[in-house]
């Protein structure tokens, strides 16, 4: 009889098994989709200084004029320098505007990056629309070059409906720069065992 009974559990193991390995899967899924999800999720809701991006300006501009500074970074790996063009403007919420970010590449080689942005104040980031930005995409400038990289961007007007937001005056907007992989960045290393001339990149635009 405990034979009998021994059997009969066995597929209640196997179904247990199988549960087990399903959530552990579906953990390691979820682990893995939390980055992309959790951006998307920022950039909707403008959460955590996140910006929200729209396909144009409002109708309506407003008197409320607040200043928006820029801030720039870049990580070790991206031996580049990378300045606003202006350090601030002073918009109206509802004002279509554009900024210029420059970076130039001293050394070289050819250096790919990709920039990440947030805002600050964090509470901020849902009335901070851009239009257009140059973040997330690929950035490849070759020996010596430069680039200006555009921002289109605009307070919401409806900043002004919000008493949280009552003492803001002035939005920092913050971008960095990260190295990219690319074959390049391969053959860069192949070029270093080898001793022969590493293969160009995509070249960026240029000045």
């Amino acid at each position: 009889m405990t034979v009998a009974r021994g059997r009969r559990r066995t597929p209640r193991n196997a179904v247990t098994a199988l549960v087990l390995l399903g959530v552990f899967g579906g953990m390691l899924g979820l682990a893995f989709a939390s980055v992309p999800l959790y951006r998307i999720f920022c950039q909707v809701t403008g959460y955590g200084g996140a910006t929200r991006a729209a396909s144009r300006a409002p109708d309506l501009v407003g008197s409320r004029v607040i200043t928006v500074r820029f801030n720039t970074d870049v990580n070790p790996a991206v031996p580049w320098r990378f300045l606003p063009v202006r350090r601030a403007v002073r918009v109206r919420v509802g004002e279509e505007k554009l900024a210029l970010f420059r970076a130039e590449n001293p050394t070289r080689r050819t250096v790919t990056g990709t920039a990440t942005f947030n805002v600050t104040p964090a509470k901020a980031g849902k009335y901070f629309n851009k239009i257009a930005c140059f973040c997330f995409t690929r950035q490849t400038l070759g020996p010596g070059e430069s680039a200006d990289m555009p921002v289109t961007f605009f307070v919401d007007p409806d900043i002004v409906k919000d008493r949280n937001l009552d003492d803001v005056d002035t939005i920092t907007l913050s971008y960095t720069f990260f190295r990219a992989k690319t074959a390049g960045d391969r053959a860069d290393r192949t070029a270093l065992v080898t001793g022969q001339d590493p293969v160009k990149g995509q070249r960026g635009l240029k000045r």
